[in-house]
This record gives structure tokens, sequence and C-alpha cells, in this order.
């Protein structure tokens, strides 16, 4: 299934116009590989991540691709979310007994 088909679908997007541009500016990664083409073939097993309004992201698995636009209750029967990575500077950066941030530390 096209990602753009896939977005309206699952409800991530009002419609397939949206979608594309959203692709198009290079939001989306399938696998971990950034998308910029809206044909991109998406199946089940698939990986994406996509950025959120407040700022993260989100990642999901999509487990069963969707027959239609349906409510909102099938729409998220067919993918499941997964935890997003913190970013490896935050992960890495740990403070000292003064409070200092040391980076490249390992985390304690």
């Amino acid at each position: 299934m096209r990602l753009d088909l896939l977005l309206v679908r699952l409800r991530f997007a009002k419609s397939r116009s949206l979608a594309q541009r959203w692709i198009a500016e290079g939001h989306f990664r399938h696998n971990g590989h950034r998308v910029t083409i809206a044909a991109t073939a998406i199946g089940t097993g698939a990986v994406l991540t996509m950025p959120l309004r407040s700022g993260g992201v989100q990642v999901i698995a999509i487990h069963t691709l969707p027959e239609r636009r349906g409510p909102p209750a099938e729409a998220l029967s067919c993918y499941r979310e997964l935890d997003a990575a913190p970013p490896l500077a935050i992960a890495m950066e740990t403070r000292d007994q003064r409070g200092q941030t040391v980076e490249g530390s390992a985390p304690q």
C-alpha cells in the first residue's frame, strides 16, 4: 500500500494531498530511512517514524493494512505504538556532584 494512502486510512492525515506534502518535505521514516516519495510501498511489519505537533516523534509498527478509512477504533487496530528512543546526547548526559552536566560519560 502507498504511504500516503496508509496515512489517510490510519487517520494521521485528513487527505492524500496533505499526506503527500508531508512526505515530500521528508518528515517520515520507513524502517529507519527517510522517505520523500508518496508512492513508497508499505507492508505489514513496517516501522514508521512520524513527527508530532508537540515536537516529539511517534513510532508505530504496522501489523495489518486497513482496507478503508474507517472509524478511529478500526484504524488503531491496524498498528501499535512503539517507544521512541531518546536522543543519544540526552541519554549520555549525567551530572557530577556539583550539578554540572558532564557530556560523554556513561549514565549512572
